[in-house]
């Protein structure tokens, strides 16, 4: 099969097959071949077959097509080895594959471009070791190191991952050990799967001579069936290892001897593999060096499980961090303490279920003298609904200042919170305008429980509840009533979220309202502060031990009974 292969630009080394008749290279990501530069036309140039020939045509490109640096005018023949140079990228023409690869190889680099991950075909003509599987080779001078010098080299590497906790830092020594224990060693890296993302990642790499290599190329599939069988693979000549097929990064680097050893955890569950191998012919790995990779694994696997804990703590941590300044920043949305009118009283509670809340009450003083109450829950927990709070207390300030009515603030909130960045999400919220020289408080509901009304002779009546509207983000066309009542002398509202009424005891029950009832008409005429304290004493009692599952929040504010001169 006809192939280009990639020289430059692009990932070198990579395949693409000509297995169509046509095959367009460009910068349009519907193209064949795409060529993300910007020089490059967006049809540039295209590869047809024609009875089995291959030729090469320019597509009127801006910077033109070229062929061993010869311009391409209308359309030239590829002969095999002529080089295809777009802009920067350089392809070669082959009319057959010259080794048997995958084509579709992916390649994984690491930041610093010193390895890459590649696929390659693994054949299951022989067995994986745990028996380990060792070609023999020739004979002639082994090279290995001093018993001394392994048992040295064994000491410090255990000194090393004993006190490891960032990896980064003792992986590059631990090979550095390992290259003086097995002398022959031409190149080792250690590969590690990523625990969130399960990607595997080389976190180190090592070359005996590094001006020779810039990039080290790594099979994932011997990497992959290393980890999944859970057995370490010794092979005394790679290069004719049938369990290899004669995979491109054991051909192109002439790896003639190789061990590969899973890093098994606690669990035992392959976290990585330790790999090392050398080109030279005469001084390939032996049993017992397979013997000693297999026990500095061990220690390895624990070092790097113990460094993943330890940079797991220091995110929590981090986490907690920040948890706990948002929670502050939170509290600021907050009044600090209730507002002081003349001839009224008002207690204010809020208790979040976990640092972040989703609730939010306020008092607002508007130009006029009057005073606006605002109770909302917001949907979502944590930090998702502690930013639609801080977004809401914004606007609805903002709101308040700009609008002529109660009604019209809260539209215009909701018109807000139904625009697309805020999709799936919605508030519900309670308004009040107290006019304290009249006497009046104006509600609007938007999908929020309506307050209750306790009236001087101790009864208690649900307030506006048919002018209550859809909760805020819902549906912009949304259009909010106003309900005005007066506050006779001794009467209270109390207004509250979900988080009180569906309290839950050990046995899963709910508080409810009409415990809540209860509790605000047991109280004397006026009395909001008392009020307040009994509603939140009866929760507490209802709900004992039992975590709470939710925020809390309860306002309640009254008149008194003798007017105030």
């Amino acid at each position: 099969m006809a192939m280009l292969r990639v020289l430059k630009g692009l990932n070198p080394k990579q395949i693409f097959p000509l297995e169509r008749e046509s095959t367009v290279l460009g910068r349009n990501p519907e193209c064949d071949i795409v060529l993300e530069v910007g020089a490059v036309s967006r049809q540039h140039a295209r590869v047809f077959n024609v009875g089995g020939e291959y030729y090469l045509e320019d597509l009127n490109s801006r910077n033109g097509t070229f062929i061993n640096e010869q311009p391409v005018q209308g359309r030239r023949q590829l002969k095999d080895d002529d080089e295809v140079r777009i802009c920067d990228s350089v392809f070669v023409f082959h009319q057959e594959l010259p080794l048997e690869e995958t084509l579709d190889a992916g390649t994984v680099h690491l930041d610093d471009g010193s390895a890459a991950l590649v696929d390659e075909h693994w054949t299951g003509n022989s067995t994986v070791m745990s028996r380990l599987d060792v070609s023999q080779g020739r004979t002639g001078l082994r090279l290995t190191a001093q018993p001394e010098t392994k048992l040295k080299a064994l000491i410090e590497i255990g000194k090393n991952l004993g006190k490891a906790l960032a990896l980064v830092d003792v992986l590059p020594k631990l090979l550095d050990s390992l290259f003086g224990i097995f002398v022959q060693a031409d190149r080792g890296f250690i590969v590690l799967k990523d625990p969130r993302s399960g990607r595997l990642l080389p976190m180190a790499v090592k070359h005996r001579r590094p001006a020779e290599e810039e990039t080290i190329r790594i099979s994932r599939t011997i990497v992959n069936e290393v980890m999944n069988a859970k057995q370490a693979i010794l092979s005394a000549d790679a290069a004719s290892d049938s369990r290899f097929d004669m995979a491109e990064s054991i051909v192109d680097y002439h790896i003639r001897s190789m061990m590969c050893v899973p890093l098994i955890g606690i669990d035992d569950a392959a976290m990585g593999v330790i790999q090392i191998d050398t080109l030279d012919q005469q001084n390939r790995f032996s049993r017992d060096d397979l013997d000693v990779l297999a026990s500095v694994a061990g220690p390895l696997a624990t070092a790097v499980e113990n460094a993943q804990l330890y940079e797991a703590a220091l995110r929590q941590r981090a986490i907690e961090h920040e948890l706990t300044i948002a929670h502050e920043v939170q509290q600021g949305f907050l009044p600090e303490h209730p507002p002081e009118l003349a001839g009224y009283t008002f207690f204010d509670f809020y208790e979040a279920a976990s640092q972040l809340g989703g609730d939010y009450f306020d008092y607002l003083i508007l130009p006029d003298g009057r005073l606006a109450l605002v109770l909302a829950d917001v949907s979502g927990k944590g930090i998702s609904a502690a930013l639609l709070v801080a977004r809401l207390s914004a606007e609805i300030r903002y709101s308040l200042a700009t609008q002529p009515t109660a009604a019209a603030a809260m539209s215009q909130v909701n018109r807000v919170f139904c625009k697309p960045r805020w999709e799936d999400r919605f508030i519900t919220m309670g308004l009040g305008v107290l006019d304290p020289r009249r006497h009046e408080v104006t509600l609007v509901n938007a999908g929020h429980m309506s307050p209750v009304l306790h009236s001087r002779a101790g009864a208690t009546e649900v307030v506006s509840h048919d002018a209550s509207g859809l909760p805020l983000g819902v549906d912009e066309q949304t259009d909010y009533a106003e309900t005005s009542i007066r506050l006779e002398p001794g009467e209270t509202l109390t207004w509250y979220t979900d988080g009180i009424t569906e309290a839950m005891d050990r046995q899963n029950r709910l508080y409810g309202r009409k415990r809540l009832f209860r509790q605000i008409e047991s109280t004397s005429s006026g009395d909001v502060v008392a009020m307040g304290q009994r509603i939140l004493g009866d929760v507490k009692q209802f709900v004992g031990a039992h975590a709470q599952s939710d925020d809390m929040c309860i306002v309640c504010f009254g008149r008194g009974s003798v007017e105030s001169a």
